[in-house]
């Protein structure tokens, strides 16, 4: 391999891994979140070109961080070569103590954190806190996550410049927010990570049921915030959730990327890796004794599939349990309609309609195709094949994810 093709694969593994800790650590020495990944940005692009002609430094982190610091002086002498932020930043430069200050071992930790929670701040669209995390916390670029999302990469890139812009605009500091504050803003933070999970685990569009990488990512994020905030239960719950769903992930696609139905899947193919990290995860969420919260009894009912053999050997009544506890905690149609599922396979299908049936005659989930996809299955098992099909045939031209599509329809013809 080349040396320029050496240098680019160790900057892209250094940026994978530690650019949370660069933008952080920037942010916090420049007071700025837009200046701070500007400037690392630019310390990359002269990265690829320095390290291809004189190899990859001995440090790469901290040859980032100090070139991305000398970029942020050099911003702050052309704004004004007067303001007093730049003399006291050109000083420690000149001094050679600007190096400790950035780069605090002790703060690192931090660093992190107060980036996930600037990212998410509640001053932003919810939209922009998914674009705005997974840039600065995820690092990913914005052709990343607009192919993800499968939106334009310009819209992608307006959503970031907006937040940013917006953060500023609202003087959001770069700090962790006072330990009475931060509870009630982290479910902002789960929040966003759990969309991004969700449309990795199940793509609402596109012709792939599955985005690997996406759900992949909100897990690593996840994992890190758990390792960052060890007393909170919702925190382990949420990463819970998201190891015990990814353990199903080698068996819900077949070699063409045709989704599998749980009833169908392998469940030799499991990742029982990631069901023993989700079930530890599950274990300290519990271990707290707040009881489990809207994330936790999620993750406890994707434990109890992950115990079970079959379909046939899984403790339906012990999820409809859960489900009822979670949809006291957090009332949703999905909670209900979710509830349905469970019920249709601990007491039959007629018990199931009646509240599927109440979710329609309420008008609660207009425009999804998940209610007439549960309604349709339910007559199907109660013999009421011309309804069912109908119900199936108008989930399928609702459904914007092809390959879901395409397992409605399936449905709708074997009828």
């Amino acid at each position: 391999m080349a040396r320029a093709d050496r240098a680019a694969v160790t900057l892209e593994a250094v940026w994978r891994i530690e650019s949370p800790r660069i933008v952080g650590a920037l942010a916090r020495y420049t007071g700025d979140l837009e200046l701070a990944e500007d400037v690392a940005q630019e310390a990359v692009a002269e990265a690829l070109v320095s390290w291809a002609r004189d190899g990859t430094p001995a440090n790469p982190v901290g040859w980032l961080l100090a070139t991305a610091r000398r970029r942020a002086i050099d911003s702050f002498r052309r704004r004004t070569a007067r303001d007093e932020r730049y003399a006291l930043l050109a000083a420690e430069s000149q001094e050679g103590e600007g190096d400790d200050l950035l780069w605090d071992p002790d703060r690192v930790d931090d660093d992190v954190l107060a980036l996930m929670f600037v990212a998410c701040h509640p001053v932003l669209s919810p939209e922009a806190r998914v674009a705005l995390t997974l840039r600065t916390v995820g690092g990913l670029t914005s052709e990343e996550i607009a192919r993800a999302f499968l939106v334009p990469v310009p819209t992608i890139q307006a959503r970031i410049t907006r937040a940013k812009k917006t953060i500023a605009a609202a003087r959001v500091p770069f700090e962790l927010p006072p330990a009475e504050e931060r509870r009630s803003r982290l479910g902002g933070v789960l929040s966003v990570l759990y969309v991004i999970f969700t449309e990795g685990s199940t793509a609402t569009s596109g012709d792939r049921l599955l985005r690997e990488d996406l759900a992949y990512e909100a897990i690593r994020l996840a994992r890190m915030l758990a390792a960052l905030l060890p007393g909170e239960p919702e925190v382990y719950g949420l990463q819970a959730l998201f190891e015990l769903t990814a353990a199903r992930f080698p068996a819900r696609t077949g070699p063409d990327g045709e989704p599998i139905l749980l009833e169908h899947q392998d469940r030799r193919r499991w990742d029982r890796a990631a069901v023993r990290r989700g079930q530890a995860a599950l274990a300290q969420a519990t271990a707290v004794g707040r009881g489990l919260g809207p994330y936790g009894l999620q993750a406890a009912i994707a434990a109890c599939h992950a115990a079970a053999a079959s379909v046939a050997e899984t403790d339906w009544d012990g999820i409809v349990l859960l489900y009822e506890a979670l949809g006291r905690v957090a009332p949703s149609p999905v909670v209900e309609l979710n509830r349905a599922v469970a019920v249709a396979m601990a007491s039959g299908p007629q018990e199931a309609l009646a509240i599927v049936d109440d979710l329609v005659a309420r008008d609660l989930l207009p425009g999804s195709h998940l209610l007439p996809g549960v309604r349709g299955e339910l007559l199907a098992r109660l013999g009421r094949v011309a309804e069912a099909r109908a119900e199936l045939e108008l989930a399928a031209r609702l459904c914007t994810n092809t390959r879901e599509r395409f397992v409605l329809l399936g449905k709708a013809a074997d009828l």
